[in-house]
């Protein structure tokens, strides 16, 4: 594995009696798509708040980029990029007008944004849709342009948490293409939370959580190979039934 750009050490987080993330301790490398794996509820969007410095963990710590999540939190937000599946983008405003909330949000200059902004619908082939209202653009749009702007800043990390939830397989495949696309053509190291376990194929290494916990951790060949199993699919039922 390339140079961690995240290291975490028995990470906890507790809500009352409750044990949402259960002592988990993995290392995410420069330049990789990790999948972090799991069903709804199995403690992934905790662990991913705790990571982007949204939330305080109950025990244990980590690094982001070199920041302490505990110590350094705010610091971790200039440095990421974050998307999940609902609450992207305001779907009120024009296609410019997100663009530019988010860009200063994330701490970006005026003249950058601005020059940027363009070069951004240019690729997107947004140009004429510059001042519709984001409500109005199909799904896959959507998708396309809230990736775009997360990772607009070109921070270390963007964080995807669940991004494809409830779109048809086509347009899940599409917006794979940009993780691809971000991560091995521009640098960017991307952290995926999912629970469409095909997804895993498309990631360097995954973690797959059961009930708070990391049940297994590896490329998706090794894990395969290792438990004896087809698909990743298999594995995680083989995993929560064991549970």
């Amino acid at each position: 594995m390339s140079e961690p750009v995240i290291k975490v050490e028995g990470l906890t987080k507790k809500f009352g009696d409750f044990t949402a993330v259960d002592h988990i301790s993995f290392e995410v490398g420069k330049g990789e798509i990790f999948g972090f794996l799991g069903a709804n509820g199995a403690g992934k969007t905790t662990a991913m708040r705790m990571l982007c410095g949204l939330s305080k963990p109950t025990a244990g710590d980590g690094t982001v980029v070199g920041l302490d999540i505990i110590k350094q939190n705010e610091e971790i937000k200039a440095h990421i990029g974050y998307m999940s599946q609902k609450f992207s983008l305001y779907e009120d405003l024009t296609v410019c007008e997100n663009i530019r909330l988010f860009s200063g949000i994330y701490g970006m200059k005026r003249p950058e944004i601005a020059a940027k902004t363009e070069q951004l619908l240019g690729q997107l082939d947004f140009l004429p849709y510059r001042d519709t209202l984001v409500r109005k653009l199909p799904l896959g749009w959507k998708q396309k342009l809230a990736f775009s702007i997360a990772i607009f800043h070109r921070p270390s990390i963007v964080f995807l948490d669940e991004p494809t939830g409830g779109v048809d397989p086509s347009t899940r495949r599409r917006f794979w293409e940009l993780i691809f696309d971000a991560t091995y053509n521009l640098g960017i190291t991307t952290f995926v939370t999912t629970h469409y376990m095909d997804e895993a194929e498309y990631c360097d290494r995954v973690s797959i959580m059961v009930d708070g916990k990391i049940r297994a951790l590896g490329s998706p060949g090794q894990l395969k190979e290792e438990y004896r199993v087809p698909d990743i699919d298999t594995l995680f039922k083989k995993l929560a039934r064991d549970e």
